[in-house]
């Protein structure tokens, strides 16, 4: 007789095993409509599944995030059987829910376009349509193998191979189709609803592998109702608008060329932009008690072999070998190891800590070609890298320290909110359990002092001690992870480290690996598509044209130039022969704030006609007091009184 204990503490028995059907049918007739699947102790199974013994049962309803997921792993098995039902001979292989999504892998020899598309939704819209029931099925492993190779599908039959002995083989039924799946499930195809579509088409090497046949990829979307689709197809459109390699090519900042793959080629305004930033975190830093340091690109093998950095990261390292010295030295993937180098001259006292050293670090690691990303995902970058060399009792101040800096940096950059994760011990990693623990626990101590609530990603930590993620949600929504903090109690043991004691004994000091913008390509990536290439004065690399209605104010144009440049703005001229409705067209397309206008009448009475990007008003102003206010507000916000 199971006895099933509800969320809300109520237990219920059952005369022999029962479903998730019949448990949510005594709840009531609402419960019984909504319920899609369950959860029996924490494990997400088909509501058809029978219980047998006592256990916690909580049911998963449409309005649950867990359902989203469900949602997508569905849609993906009705997309297979929509293709087979159009494209007889065509193999299928895996079809997982991703973020926001799903997809499905196939073999043919046509592979699919976007032509295909519409043919193959409407399909999955009829599948849907027919309601059929999702019935899961235990085979014997040897009789699947056979069944999937009768029908030619060998990627199926490749996937049973490699299966654990152990491993039950469970199929699903939707109709006539099945497929193999470890579930679970929803009740039924009706249950995806209709809120999804298939977005793009791509190529994909079988099991990752190039030496793989090549698959032909499908990709969708699909969401618990209407309302969230359209919000997300409308999230694409103001992503693709706010492209920062679009913005890029317009503003005239950086390319990227061949010759250098994941390597950024910066032009001269975006040039201007990466020194604005980095100027401002140097002030920033420099006011948090960081001394700023610099240390080498090519370091030898040998002290990434005692970092533990050459069996962890080796395979995205760039080598040089020096054949006439046999010597092997890897462009850095992260500067730790060198910051220990100059801890480690000299005698350091207790006194001394903590010692804050930060570094503009120029780091190289290997990211394949496929998965680079403009700006955004590249070989060659530069991090706001920074040490705090500490005791363990310090760690919980120096991190109050660093959350309050990185707090107010992102709120100057426009920022407002940010939420955090708490990445606790990989499955592989340096260093006993007793020296996790205690990272673990300080970082924890850290958090509850600073006040930082956080939400545990499990194993994600980094392989030498756990960190804290800071992660960005920009202007449409999306989450940017930036900056971290990470206790590390493993590499000053590696490396050597130590300092004096108040007692004159020595001590490992703790290293505490911090960033808070991270990758400076990256985060000026996420800049551009945070302000659509429309940033605040204080950022754009161009702040302002003064642009000329006729050739008669070109000498006046000349002056306001350089007495806005004398007061510390960026400014260009433009006398060219254009009409000024063009010229304000252009400089709004290249995403100039701002364009001062000038005529004869201007130049006359020594004014300006001032518009702002993005306005069709425009504001009369004297030279004088267009220099105030725009310098007012071009002042970066950590120098403003």
């Amino acid at each position: 007789m199971p006895a099933i204990t509800l969320p809300d503490g109520s237990i219920r028995s059952f005369e022999g095993a029962v479903t998730g059907t019949v448990i949510a049918a005594s709840i009531g007739p609402g419960l019984a409509r909504a319920a899609l699947a369950m959860e029996v102790d924490g494990k997400q199974m088909d509501l058809s599944r029978e219980i047998t013994s006592d256990a916690s049962v909580k049911f998963i309803t449409r309005k649950d995030d867990a359902a989203l997921e469900m949602i997508r792993h569905d849609a993906a098995h009705v997309l297979a059987e929509a293709v087979q039902e159009l494209f007889p001979g065509t193999q299928v292989t895996i079809g997982p829910s991703i973020e926001n999504g799903f997809y499905y892998d196939f073999h043919r020899n046509e592979p699919f376009t976007p032509a295909d598309l519409p043919a193959i939704e409407g399909k999955m819209r009829e599948i849907i349509a027919r309601n059929e029931n999702f019935v899961r099925e235990e085979w014997d492993r040897a009789e699947a193998i056979k069944f999937f190779e009768a029908r030619g599908e060998r990627f199926k039959a490749e996937l049973i191979r490699d299966l654990p002995e152990s491993e039950t083989i469970t199929i699903y039924r939707q109709g006539e189709w099945l497929d193999l799946c470890r579930g679970p499930h929803m009740r039924s195809t009706g249950d995806i609803g209709t809120a999804f579509k298939l977005m793009k088409t791509a190529g994909a090497y079988w099991r990752g592998d190039a030496k793989n046949p090549m698959l032909s990829r499908i990709y969708g979307t699909a969401w618990r109702d209407n309302k969230e689709l359209e919000a997300y197809l409308h999230q694409l459109e103001e992503a693709e608008r706010r492209d920062h390699r679009k913005i890029g090519k317009e503003m005239d900042l950086f390319h990227i060329q061949e010759e250098a793959v994941g390597s950024i080629f910066w032009h001269p305004k975006g040039w201007k932009l990466y020194r604005i930033v980095e100027a401002y975190i140097r002030r920033r830093q420099e006011q948090g008690g960081y001394e700023e340091v610099r240390t080498p690109q090519l370091v030898d093998r040998k002290l990434w072999e005692l970092s533990g950095h050459w069996d962890k990261y080796r395979k995205n390292m760039f080598i040089a070998e020096v054949a006439e010295e046999d010597t092997t030295l890897a462009l850095k993937p992260m500067n730790c190891p060198c910051h220990v180098q100059i801890f480690n001259q000299g005698l350091r006292s207790y006194r001394e800590l903590p010692i804050r050293m930060a570094e503009f670090g120029a780091c190289h690691r290997y990211e394949p070609s496929g998965a680079l990303h403009g700006i955004m995902r590249v070989r060659a970058f530069t991090q706001d890298d920074a040490h705090i060399f500490c005791t363990e009792d310090q760690i919980a101040n120096e991190t109050v320290r660093f959350v309050a800096l990185l707090e107010s940096v992102y709120k100057d950059f426009g920022f407002e909110s940010f939420t955090v994760k708490f990445s606790d011990r990989p499955e592989v990693r340096a260093g006993a359990d007793d020296v996790w623990d205690r990272a673990e626990g300080a970082l924890k101590a850290a958090c509850e002092k600073a006040g930082v609530i956080y939400t545990l990603n499990p194993g994600e930590g980094a392989f030498y001690g756990p960190k804290l993620e800071f992660v960005l949600r920009d202007a449409i929504g999306r989450d940017w992870q930036c900056g971290t903090i990470q206790v590390d109690f493993v590499l000053p043991e590696r490396l050597d480290a130590e300092y004096v004691t108040s007692e004159s004994s020595r001590a490992r000091p703790v290293m505490l690996h911090r960033a808070i913008i991270g990758s400076f390509e990256r985060f000026l990536g996420i800049l551009i598509e945070q302000y659509a290439g429309r940033f605040p004065l204080w950022l754009a690399p161009v702040q302002a044209v003064v642009a000329t209605i006729v050739s008669d104010a070109d000498a006046y144009a000349a002056e306001v130039t350089n007495a806005l440049r004398e007061a510390g703005l960026a400014v260009e001229l433009d006398i060219s022969n254009q009409k000024i409705q063009a010229k304000i067209r252009d400089h709004s397309l290249h995403h100039v704030p701002n364009i001062l206008v000038v005529g004869r009448k201007e130049a006359e009475e020594r004014k300006i006609a001032l518009r702002r990007l993005g306005g069709a008003a425009q504001e009369i102003l004297t030279l004088e007091d267009a220099i105030s206010l725009l310098k007012t507000e071009a002042t970066p916000p950590d120098l403003r009184s």
